[in-house]
């Protein structure tokens, strides 16, 4: 099986990964903040060094401020809904996913706010000024992606954060793809508020997310419940982490998180993303001398995330899926929960195959991939 659906989520996981999941089920079966007794006191301790190595790797102040979600999709909710307040303005981008454009169509739809779509362009100069321009007295944050899950087109984000900070604006950021493949410090950044999946570039199991605030911010909660700690009160409590987490977290995807984040941080960052590009730019060198296949990647942007999407003349997305998935060829094809992207790249009707490699990718993946495709159109 060749795997290149790592934009998606991650496979393999390190055996590191699936070790510490399967020993963490046994050893940690306790509730975390709910007992006193050893396990359960051993478990609080092993989830409290996990907020620990997360805000170190992103740069974090205050591992209390690192809160567990089940997914980067819920992680951005909590964060748009979180510090929605009524008639406030949103700035998006051209290119967010489904994640950010879905919450806040929502608060626009019922009424409680609105919302402006910023494009995003080959100059990150004229990228800034497009949000610019979008700038209201009532705007409460710009929201924006670190890349396109589905071009791999990368945001000018520290330029857009000091934006919205030069005018008194929240600053809230999308890392489903690029968390584990850039260097991303909240502090350095100036980002308020990091959404991150856990099971991408990060190793970790499905099931994990991550929020994380710069500050204390007292966003409002979405999910109120059981926290294990001042339950005489009626109202969800207001410090972190228990004010953002109700209920039983996915222990053992927690524990595990932190084994992929070790790997990340053994392997390096930045050799992971060398590898992961360098397997991208031989699809590409290869494959754009067929004249029947279409890339879309910015000539004008030497960087990008390390993502590509193609189309085959005379095939529609889903049509080239199929036959890759017959060679046993793992890809995803369609809009990938992204319409906003496919309007701009105007492949909102057909979709657009997406290549995401991880760092297993072996160039040989890559050559059985093109010689699939060249079974195609054959």
């Amino acid at each position: 099986m060749i795997y290149l659906d790592n934009s998606a989520t991650t496979y393999p996981k390190p055996h590191s990964v699936i070790c510490e999941l399967s020993h963490a089920a046994k050893k940690y079966g306790a509730n975390s903040g709910r007992g006193g007794y050893r396990m359960a006191m051993e478990t609080s301790e092993k989830i409290y060094a996990a907020r620990e190595l997360i805000a170190n790797f992103f740069g974090c102040q205050n591992g209390r401020n690192v809160i567990f979600t089940y997914n980067c999709t819920m992680a951005l909710n909590m964060a748009i809904k979180g510090v929605a307040v009524k008639n406030c303005h949103f700035i998006i981008s051209d290119i967010e996913h489904n994640a950010v454009l879905r919450p806040i169509e929502k608060l626009s739809s019922d009424g409680f706010c609105e919302y402006s779509v910023a494009e995003i362009s080959d100059s990150d100069n004229t990228t800034v000024n497009n949000f610019k321009k979008n700038i209201k007295k009532n705007t409460r944050a710009i929201i924006c992606t670190g890349a396109s899950n589905v071009f791999g087109i990368l945001t000018p984000y520290r330029k857009l954060a000091k934006l919205a900070h030069e005018n008194n604006i929240l600053f809230i950021m999308d890392c489903a793809q690029i968390g584990g493949i850039f260097n991303i410090n909240m502090l350095t950044d100036d980002i308020d508020i990091l959404c991150c999946a856990g099971h991408k570039g990060l190793y970790g199991p499905t099931g994990t997310g991550i929020l994380l605030l710069k500050d204390e911010l007292l966003l409002n909660t979405i999910i109120e419940g059981g926290t294990g700690s001042n339950s005489s009160n009626s109202r969800q409590p207001d410090f972190f982490p228990d004010r953002f987490e109700s209920g039983t977290p996915n222990i053992p995807g927690i524990i595990a998180l932190c084994k992929g984040i070790e790997f990340v941080t053994g392997r390096g960052i930045e050799n992971i993303y060398r590898h992961e590009s360098k397997c991208i730019d031989y699809f590409k060198k290869e494959i754009i001398k067929n004249k029947a296949i279409e890339l879309y990647f910015n000539d004008n942007n030497p960087q990008n995330a390390p993502i590509v999407a193609f189309n085959v003349e005379g095939y529609h997305s889903e049509e080239i899926a199929q036959h890759l998935a017959k060679d046993d060829i793992c890809i995803r094809a369609g809009l990938h929960c992204a319409p906003l992207a496919h309007k701009k790249m105007n492949t909102l009707e057909k979709g657009a195959v997406r290549i995401s490699p991880s760092v297993f990718t072996k160039k040989s993946d890559m050559d059985f991939l093109i010689n699939s495709l060249k079974k195609l159109q054959k």
